[in-house]
């Protein structure tokens, strides 16, 4: 009888793309529960690999772009709010936002690792975000945070 739970998935090739999407042997995983699960239990490895951690069952997994992305964003206060892939929230850091290659918009979360804003996330925080002089500023709280360019 075939085992349920982890192994169902192979574990040949599983990668987290930057569309926020988890992948099996090439092909999407499109049970949510199951893509939730994944983003839940991602670890980082002490040499810097990533692997997908369950009970005694691992994976090591291919992360294309970042290891978490920004689903949602929501005003808090004077702030702002993110949620993420893993159903996680937290409060957004505007000193670590980003602007990487094809404008996309990156935070740092989860103690400093990058996160991806998906398309409908940053159009939230999008009517915050300013540009004077080709720089792009964060108004949020009544202050104005320069939203760095990565090289």
């Amino acid at each position: 009888m075939a085992r349920a739970g982890f192994w169902a998935v192979s574990s040949g090739a599983i990668s987290f793309r930057h569309d926020g999407r988890w992948y099996s042997d090439g092909e999407p995983i499109n049970n949510a529960r199951i893509a939730s699960l994944f983003s839940r239990c991602l670890r980082q490895t002490e040499d810097g690999r990533w692997q997908i951690a369950m009970a005694d069952e691992r994976a090591f997994v291919t992360i294309e772009d970042t290891p978490w992305v920004v689903t949602g964003v929501e005003r808090d206060g004077g702030g702002y709010r993110l949620r993420l892939n893993d159903g996680s929230e937290e409060p957004l850091d505007p000193a670590s936002l980003t602007v990487g290659a094809e404008n996309v918009l990156y935070t740092r979360v989860k103690g400093g690792y990058r996160a991806r804003f998906l398309r409908p996330a940053y159009y939230r925080l999008a009517p915050a975000i300013e540009e004077r002089d080709g720089q792009f500023v964060l108004v949020a709280g009544g202050a104005r945070t320069a939203i760095g360019r990565e090289a």
